[in-house]
């Protein structure tokens, strides 16, 4: 049986498993249910951004203009989001049918935009791209996983292993608009509070490091004794926060 791969736990080795880069959607029948309300869900966003605006990413360093990739989460790695969920009930509505589901967010790249090469931090989940709102084809906007280049369109899924090398660009003069799902995948469907906590403590550290430059300084033997000291209390963490509906 494949392990799970972690970020984290192997910070000075990149991802090289026997995955494909992408997934074929149609094998999955949670897609579908998404593909065919795709404009209720972006009308939900549309009306959401009347009134408020997207966060910029927290790793500055990924985009190439500051805050121009932004989002807003619905579920974040097991954490339920429910000031968000009340602001988007049709939306999810549907992410509740399917606890594979955790993570979900709406994600904006602004016009002569480019999230920088980067890898995910597990092979655990597939990264799940919605298409909302597309505003060019290839090559001037466009996403790739490995060597592997594939267009957004709009209504449908680009799923794809995150834990590899993957880039996206938009040189268009338009903002690309995308629902991203994290779904976990079947060989690990039992493992979906450990995949939680263990991405959940690498954002943490990962937080840290941006306001604390020292801490890049450490080994990456210091950096799994230190993520494998925090997982537990990660782990109640996300059970205290939604017990108490924090967010």
């Amino acid at each position: 049986m494949q392990k799970a791969w972690y970020n984290i736990y192997n910070t000075d080795v990149q991802y090289d498993g026997p995955e494909p880069p992408f997934a074929e959607p149609a094998e999955f029948p949670w897609t579908k249910e998404f593909e065919e309300h795709h404009e209720a869900i972006f009308e939900e966003l549309k009306q959401y951004l009347k009134s408020n605006n997207l966060i910029g990413y927290f790793i500055k360093s990924m985009v190439s203009r500051e805050n121009s990739w932004k989002t807003i989460p619905l579920r974040t790695w097991g954490i339920q989001q429910y000031k968000n969920q009340e602001k988007f009930p049709f939306t999810y509505s549907i992410i509740k049918k399917y606890p594979q589901i955790l993570s979900s967010s709406f994600n904006l790249l602004e016009a002569k935009s480019k999230i920088h090469l980067h890898c995910g931090d597990t092979n655990a989940i597939y990264r799940c791209h919605l298409g909302l709102e597309i505003p060019a084809e290839l090559p001037e906007c466009g996403f790739k996983v490995k060597e592997e280049i594939r267009p957004w369109h709009t209504g449908k899924w680009l799923l794809f292993i995150d834990a590899y090398e993957h880039e996206a660009w938009n040189n268009s003069e338009k903002d690309r608009f995308i629902f991203v799902v994290d779904v976990v995948r079947d060989e690990f469907k039992n493992q979906n509070e450990k995949v939680c906590a263990t991405v959940m403590t690498s954002l943490f550290l990962q937080k840290r490091w941006q306001k604390y430059q020292f801490l890049k300084k450490l080994s990456p033997a210091s950096i799994r004794i230190l993520a494998k000291f925090l997982h537990p209390f990660t782990r109640l963490a996300i059970v205290m926060v939604n017990l108490f509906k924090v967010y």
